[in-house]
């Protein structure tokens, strides 16, 4: 198994448990982080070496991806698998697809790359890599079978690790936050570059917002991220309270909430919160991805929604004074905060019912 990013080993994680529930024997390895170890993964790289994002900033880091490329191949010719799972992380898993692709082994790919949003193109190029394409958004399934590669829509991993989030008085009580005074939840993402680019905007957007509205402003900090590391952008006067291991109690008991383009928006989208999108990236990528992207919106949980229900602000856009005023309007108009709300409802009803870990293993046991 490969994945390389946070929200992959978290999902990768549900299949290494559901493996080792059907076959205590099977073996797995590959790239992962401390979930997947957790679940029973033999982590040979985790991702930690991994998290790179943007087309120069891949670029940058080549060599040591290289490397992780000539080790897994090693290991692959030696182990011989009957298959690999690729999860997501589309620069890497993608062109390791072809480079694996004569060895014998069964390649499933989990959790599509979006390739129909930036390449439609490549979608038929990926034709004979893959065996089979197991995807997590409903419309997915055609794209790829009407591209001619076996896929299925096995519904969306979150739904597995969607916990029940704590009242707003239990939350409040145990972070002391004041229960009359809306709460402004902030999610800069998992990547030390996405933190560096995308936080500071949003806390100079909490501290505006803090000031003239009185809201209390939560950062959930993702199980990635260095606590010290995301202490050094917070200010000494700064409201902004850190907390670790409480993303969903933060997301639900929001007013609105500020959130880094990805997997967040759905969740956070899942608990019916509006929110405003924000993306930042260096300039050479986003000026090569604007050549690129062939679809509307970049949010998530508005691709999946089928139109922009809460907005999205993009690079220059991306400002402290534009996310405050974005994110102010949810705060002072009830009737928009409510329009927005019902708007998301449409997210629980496209990403199907629990279970993908469950049909994910079934299929590798099969192929296996």
């Amino acid at each position: 198994m490969i994945a390389g990013e946070a929200s992959g080993d978290l999902h990768g994680a549900g299949v290494v448990r559901e493996l080792k529930k059907r076959d205590p024997a099977a073996e797995i390895f590959g790239v992962g982080g401390d979930r997947m170890a957790a679940a029973g993964m033999d982590v040979i790289f985790h991702i930690r070496e991994l998290a790179v994002m943007g087309f120069l900033e891949v670029v940058k880091h080549l060599p040591v991806l290289k490397a992780v490329e000539r080790t897994l191949m090693a290991v692959i010719r030696g182990k011989k698998p009957d298959v690999v799972l690729l999860i997501d992380y589309p620069g890497f898993n993608l062109r390791f697809a072809a480079k694996i692709r004569n060895l014998g082994m069964k390649i499933v790919y989990y959790i599509s790359p979006q390739v129909w949003a930036w390449n439609p193109g490549r979608v038929r190029k990926m034709k004979g890599l893959i065996d089979r394409m197991l995807v997590i958004l409903p419309f997915e399934e055609k794209i790829y079978t009407d591209a001619g590669i076996e896929a299925e829509f096995v519904g969306h991993p979150l739904l597995e690790v969607l916990s029940e989030p704590q009242t707003r008085g239990a939350f409040c009580k145990r972070y002391d936050l004041d229960e009359s005074r809306p709460i402004l939840g902030i999610f800069p993402g998992s990547r030390r570059q996405e933190i560096e680019r995308i936080f500071p905007a949003m806390l100079g957007a909490a501290r505006s917002l803090a000031s003239a509205r009185g809201v209390q402003p939560v950062v959930g900090v993702s199980s990635l991220l260095d606590f010290e590391f995301m202490k050094g952008f917070i200010r000494g006067d700064s409201p902004v309270r850190l907390l670790r291991d409480a993303t969903y109690d933060i997301m639900k008991n929001s007013r609105v909430a500020i959130v880094t383009s990805g997997t967040a928006t759905l969740e956070t989208g899942w608990f019916g919160t509006p929110m405003v999108v924000v993306y930042k990236t260096s300039w050479p990528t986003y000026l090569i991805g604007r050549l690129l992207v062939r679809v509307k919106n970049i949010g998530l949980v508005n691709i999946v929604a089928g139109r922009e229900v809460v907005p999205e602000l993009i690079q220059g856009a991306a400002t402290p004074a534009g996310i405050a005023a974005a994110a102010e309007r949810f705060i002072l108009d009830d009737d928009l905060h409510a329009k927005t709300a019902e708007g998301l409802e449409v997210i629980r009803e496209r990403l199907g019912g629990p279970g993908a870990s469950a049909r994910v293993a079934g299929v590798l046991l099969e192929m296996a």
